[in-house]
């Protein structure tokens, strides 16, 4: 994923808020890939995942130009929800962690307005522990 030039903030690094951003991408991409959401997959349409904790530490300071390489992990299905982490690596340092992220995330019935059971497929990806 690219670094932009407005990713950054007045102290010439990327904006922290930014990360979450990255992090955010990272997901709609894995998700895209296995047809998650959205009624275009294998899940029912009215189904969807949201964000009910996010976090993220930061370890080294990211900045343009470059390319961010984000690891996403899925991990710890409950009932309801499933965890995400992150890692973000710029390509001029790919060694380096730069930051981690974490994401817990609960399946909602948007007609019901509440959380439904984690479908199978996540379920599955989560305990397999794909790394995307």
């Amino acid at each position: 994923m690219p670094i932009r030039w407005g990713d950054m903030d007045a102290q010439r690094h990327v904006n922290n808020t930014v990360y979450f951003r990255y992090m955010e991408q990272a997901r709609i991409s894995f998700f895209d890939r296995y047809e998650v959401g959205g009624g275009g997959g294998q899940l029912p349409a009215d189904h969807s995942p949201v964000v009910i904790t996010a976090s993220c530490t930061y370890r080294r300071a990211l900045a343009y130009p470059g390319d961010v390489e984000i690891k996403l992990l899925l991990a710890e299905p409950g009932r309801t929800s499933v965890m995400t982490y992150y890692e973000m690596r710029p390509s001029y340092d790919p060694e380096i962690v730069y930051a981690e992220g974490e994401v817990k995330m609960v399946w909602i019935s948007k007609t019901l307005n509440k959380a439904v059971p984690l479908p199978a497929m996540i379920r599955r990806l989560a305990e397999s522990g794909v790394l995307a």
